[in-house]
């Protein structure tokens, strides 16, 4: 289990959230509602939860550091059930009873996929073991540039890695940056499914903030998740309605809590940078409260400092990747950073919820608000 507490990235351990809470996390018990609870909310109740009940369960994404297994990864694809927000509070319960969910090596599956983390130089090779799976797949990486067999779009390339196969991919890390992979065969339908995940390359020399984090945002029709869990429900990609918001993979309030979802957790003075990956096919224009950020990165290109400026709102389109910073110094407390599309921070009908994470400084986890709070979440300590 990992021993990290938050986002994917940078984080307090287990002890060090024990202390700055002294014990108000524990208080979870008994969960209270949101504004507007809607019975209609995505989940698997009835015929559809006992045929997703054998599935595994999805696990928070974790950061894979490349460089420390000789340059190679391997990656499967999972068939699990992904709770998204599992507890009776704000909305939910919310669950998508299937999903395609990578794993890499002997970790646990995930939606969003594991974070693959290599340095300027390293090259990688990704082998994609699709013995035990379903469906063909491949692998495509946004940013680098490649081979022509490497791309991963199996009509252009030739390679389809069919159920009992297995390939492997040489991905060069030549372009710094923040970048996305994911499944490009019948890519409308697989990365609905959850088959993406976040591909950061350091830049030689690269000195960390004092906090990162990596974040990856997604708009769901959850008609097609059902569909394919087998109820009978009619979906078109054409006809896409996205009904369910996550930052990576979860819905407010589970995005704060500190073990399944992904609070920003700092403290004051803090230098603070943030990865973010669209893997939607919405635009969603991310917003901080009490925090004025610089777009520093952006697809894999650094932002020029003399082209840096302050704001709190960066417009994130489709497959996207924007790497913000910040200090830390407001006021210590708890803060929204959220979708500005406010139907997109909505769990059905109960406002608030869905894509909305909470910048949280550990002055603040001894208080009152952050217990509540962890009770919406579902974390009992």
């Amino acid at each position: 289990m990992n021993d990290r507490i938050g986002a994917p990235g940078s984080g307090l351990s287990r002890r060090e959230l024990m202390i700055a809470t002294g014990g108000a996390a524990a208080l979870a018990g008994c969960m209270s509602r949101g504004q507007g609870d809607d019975p209609e909310s995505p989940d698997s109740s009835g015929d559809e939860e006992d045929a997703s009940s054998d599935l595994p369960q999805t696990s928070a994404p974790e950061v894979v550091q490349v460089d420390e297994q000789d340059g190679s990864v391997t990656l499967r694809s999972v068939t699990a059930r992904h709770p998204v927000h599992p507890i009776d509070s704000m909305g939910g319960p919310i669950e998508l009873p299937q999903v395609w969910a990578f794993q890499a090596d002997d970790g646990e599956p995930s939606v969003p996929g594991p974070i693959l983390r290599t340095t300027e130089g390293n090259d990688m090779e990704v082998t994609l073991d699709n013995t035990d799976a379903d469906h063909p797949h491949t692998l495509h990486f946004h940013g680098v540039r490649k081979s022509w067999k490497n791309d991963g779009v199996p009509t252009t390339t030739g390679v389809t890695v069919y159920p009992g196969e297995k390939h492997t991919y040489t991905i060069p890390a030549n372009v710094p940056g923040t970048h996305f992979y994911h499944c490009h065969y019948q890519t409308h339908r697989h990365i609905d499914m959850g088959m993406y995940g976040i591909f950061r390359v350091d830049p030689k020399g690269y000195e960390p903030a004092d906090k990162e984090y990596f974040f990856t945002l997604k708009d769901w029709d959850s008609r097609v998740n059902r569909q394919m869990a087998g109820e009978n429900v009619d979906y078109s990609p054409r006809q896409r309605n996205p009904d369910v918001f996550t930052i990576n993979g979860k819905s407010l309030p589970r995005t704060l809590h500190p073990e399944e979802g992904s609070p920003i957790i700092v403290d004051h003075g803090d230098t603070v940078r943030l990865h973010m990956v669209n893997a939607g096919y919405m635009s969603h224009p991310m917003h901080t409260h009490n925090h004025r950020y610089r777009l520093v990165e952006k697809d894999g290109g650094q932002v020029p400092e003399a082209a840096q400026y302050e704001h709190d709102i960066t417009n994130v389109a489709p497959a996207e990747r924007h790497t913000i910073e910040f200090e830390a110094d407001a006021d210590p407390g708890i803060y929204l950073m959220h979708c500005h599309k406010v139907n997109h921070a909505m769990n059905g009908t109960s406002y608030p919820g869905g894509m909305v994470n909470g910048i949280v400084y550990r002055d603040a986890m001894n208080t009152d608000v952050f217990a509540d709070l962890m009770e919406y979440a579902g974390y009992e300590g």
